[in-house]
């Protein structure tokens, strides 16, 4: 167990997923974990803690299951510098693998604040800037989450979700006519969000977020708005060598 799981924290008021087995990314992924992957010279989970961090987002929570054990100590070299405290939902530890995005969220949730960013470990999104003032809006919004959408890449042209004009996510079929966009995996969301699944998912069930998003869009509850900046689903290795060519 790394110091920082020891260390007195009240809520994190993020979480980054990184708990994921990489399996478009081997080998690389055999002996390291995905988000430990390095662009342009740091670790994926880096240029997240560092930006989290500058935000004034210092109490963080981080999932893991695959070779989960190196990223605590991994992390261990970088907080101290940022001041950040960070504590671990260790899914592979618990239940012998990782529990989905909405499962492992659920875990983690008695340790996440009433309102909390998400990010995946494996986007590298360089210049997003998680604000207070991004917070405050999406906690005084009664809204039950608010994604950031990102162009199509070539690998999901079909994208993933629309946007109304008012800034409300939309679940369109694959064959609207009506375009739609790729979720960048960053977003905010209340606790309550997740209320549907057991608090702290004792039993680790495994659930998928995407039904729980399309359910609360149908209900107008989830906002959203367009991210123009960098964004890399660093998803293959010739995903990552592009970015570091």
């Amino acid at each position: 167990m790394s110091d920082a799981t020891l260390l007195p924290m009240h809520h994190a008021s993020a979480m980054i997923l990184a708990a994921g087995r990489g399996e478009r990314m081997r080998p690389l992924t055999d002996a390291l974990p995905k988000p430990l992957l390095e662009v342009r010279g740091q670790a994926l989970l880096d240029w997240h803690v560092r930006a989290l961090a500058q935000g004034g987002f210092k109490r963080l929570l981080v999932n893991t299951a695959w070779l989960g054990e190196q990223i605590p100590a991994h992390l261990a070299k970088l907080t101290p510098s940022l001041d950040c405290q960070v504590r671990y939902s260790h899914e592979g530890q618990d239940f012998g693998a990782a529990l989905e995005t909405a499962g492992g969220i659920a875990r983690a949730l008695p340790q996440l604040a009433e309102v909390f960013w998400v990010l995946a470990g494996d986007v590298f999104v360089p210049d997003f800037v998680f604000s207070q003032a991004a917070l405050e809006r999406f906690a005084a919004s009664g809204l039950q989450a608010h994604l950031w959408l990102v162009a199509n890449p070539a690998h999901n042209l079909r994208g993933d979700f629309g946007l109304s004009p008012d800034g409300l996510a939309l679940n369109l079929p694959t064959d609207s006519s009506q375009p739609r966009l790729t979720f960048s995996t960053i977003a905010l969301y209340r606790k309550s969000f997740f209320h549907s699944l057991p608090a702290g998912n004792p039993h680790g069930l495994k659930v998928p977020l995407a039904p729980l998003l399309r359910a609360a869009m149908d209900n107008g509850q989830v906002s959203a708005e367009r991210y123009a900046g960098a964004w890399t689903d660093v998803g293959t290795p010739a995903r990552l060598d592009e970015l570091n060519a």
